[in-house]
């Protein structure tokens, strides 16, 4: 029997077609449809139950080294507040799962993972965890996302005193709503301005509900939040990641320090961004009618070269796009391709990984490494 989020009840109210993702029985779209909710997250201020995923503390005197340790990134001269995007990596260079992890203070730090990869990755961390750093699930929260370019206006009317105006973005800063402390960071997986929300379990709800009676704010379902990430080229794990790909070959460098060596898999990874690899992931745009899926192969010529990992159709766009892995002689921008789709080879060609320009609200913080 799948698990269902604190706000299930919600979504059934809401009339939203609920499906299994991830172990959880969670919304794909409500009344209003899928386009029409990108669009609206898009335009407005669309609202997101991500309480499926996983949320934990990590505190101690040497937390941050445990980071630098078990991910890419260098957390040593992260500021406090400062949110990052990184990757956990096995003894291999594999991609255990994506992450983001914020430095509360100067030993603790809040992280958020994958909902299907939270006892991988649970796992993972406890077995790494060196002597005096403490590893805390926070399995009494919820956690819902705001995304759009009203998500700042239509929150600060709930968090009055959270002063989000000069939130940068991918930072925390904890609030209160009604009592209880809540943890507000300014990031998303949508490309728009907004923020995701940390909150105890039994006022979950009702900040849900308080947020959803503002005229500016809509419940999306996950496939709108699916085909959001992917007119960004943000990647899903499962699909766009697994253990088996690098950050190199998944086109994530950025997340490597470059004073960094002493982490889990650099043996293998290091060597990749002197030498190169064998595949890349990038964008693929179609250019003539169709939608190709996971799986389809992508050729040039006829020499198969890669093959789609991620796609479907851009509403923003009108056109259809997604991401997968090609061989690196291939993987620059125009390169014409084909995507076979049942049998039939689809025009297409090399895109960036982003199809949309980002709409997040500029970091003031000092950049760290």
């Amino acid at each position: 029997m799948n698990k269902q989020t604190p706000l299930y009840p919600e979504h059934v109210r809401l009339g939203a077609k609920i499906c299994p993702f991830a172990g959880y029985d969670m919304p794909i779209n409500y009344a209003m449809g899928v386009i029409k909710e990108h669009e609206w997250t898009r335009q407005s201020a669309g609202l997101f139950d991500v309480s499926h995923m996983g949320q934990a503390i990590v505190a101690g005197e040497n937390a941050a080294g445990f980071f630098s340790r078990i991910t890419p990134s260098s957390f040593r001269k992260t500021p406090t507040g400062r949110a990052k995007y990184t990757v956990l990596t096995n003894d291999k260079g594999g991609i255990i799962d994506d992450l983001i992890i914020t430095r509360m203070d100067e030993n603790k730090f809040f992280i958020v993972f994958n909902a299907a990869r939270k006892e991988v990755d649970i796992a993972w961390m406890k077995k790494n965890l060196p002597p005096k750093v403490i590893f805390e699930e926070l399995a009494g929260n919820a956690l819902i996302a705001l995304q759009g370019p009203k998500a700042e206006s239509a929150l600060a009317k709930e968090l009055p005193d959270a002063n989000l105006s000069t939130l940068p973005y991918m930072t925390m800063q904890e609030a209160s709503w009604k009592g209880p402390p809540v943890f507000v960071s300014r990031l998303g997986y949508t490309g728009e301005d907004g923020f995701e929300i940390s909150i105890a379990v039994e006022k979950a709800t009702a900040l849900w509900n308080a947020l959803l009676a503002n005229p500016n704010v809509k419940p999306i379902g996950l496939a709108a939040r699916d085909s959001l990430r992917l007119e960004m080229g943000y990647p899903l794990y499962g699909h766009d990641l697994n253990e088996e790909t690098t950050p190199v070959e998944a086109s994530l460098s950025w997340v490597i320090s470059k004073d960094h060596g002493a982490f889990l898999g650099a043996a293998a990874i290091l060597p990749q961004l002197a030498s190169g690899v064998a595949k890349k992931r990038v964008g693929i745009q179609l250019t003539e009618s169709g939608i190709a899926r996971e799986g389809a192969p992508i050729y040039a010529g006829n020499e198969k070269i890669g093959e789609l990992t991620s796609g479907g159709f851009s509403p923003s766009l009108k056109l259809a796009i997604g991401q997968g892995y090609v061989k690196t002689d291939f993987a620059h921008e125009g390169q014409k391709v084909e995507v076979e789709v049942r049998g039939k080879k689809i025009a297409a060609a090399i895109h960036g990984l982003s199809f949309m320009p980002a709409h997040t609200k500029p970091s003031s913080l000092k950049k760290a490494s």
